[in-house]
């Protein structure tokens, strides 16, 4: 099974930016829509952002619209997750799955998930 390692996560003063990654181990990553979800505490995992196989299609969720960018570097065989304007609200943790799926759409499934990599808006 494919192995995800996310990193970037920290603590960031609201208004500020984080850059997260996720690394897959092999080039499954490359055919696979990706997607970052979210966990604060307390509550149930939710979506974040998604992207296509190619990159071609992006997808947000309305909270983060406008503030995070997804994108993909298929000849790393990674994702990243762009978050401007970050606020209080953002902390949680963050977890990259990959899609059994070449796009997402809700409801896609999940076949790997890494461990995650917190993030911490003070503010």
């Amino acid at each position: 099974q494919v192995r995800l390692v996310e990193s970037g996560g920290g603590l960031v003063q609201a208004g500020g930016s984080l850059r997260l990654s996720c690394a897959a181990s092999d080039r499954t990553f490359r055919l696979s829509a990706m997607a970052w979800f979210r966990q604060a505490p307390g509550k149930e995992r939710e979506f974040a952002a998604a992207i296509s196989w190619t990159g071609g299609s992006t997808y947000y969720a309305d909270s983060v619209k406008g503030r995070f960018t997804i994108t993909r570097d298929n000849t790393k065989n990674t994702m990243y997750l762009q978050m401007d304007s970050l606020k209080p609200e953002d902390t949680a943790r963050y977890y990259c799955g990959m899609s059994t799926r070449t796009d997402y759409y809700t409801g896609s499934p999940f076949g790997s998930w890494g461990q995650g990599t917190q993030v911490t808006v003070s503010s």
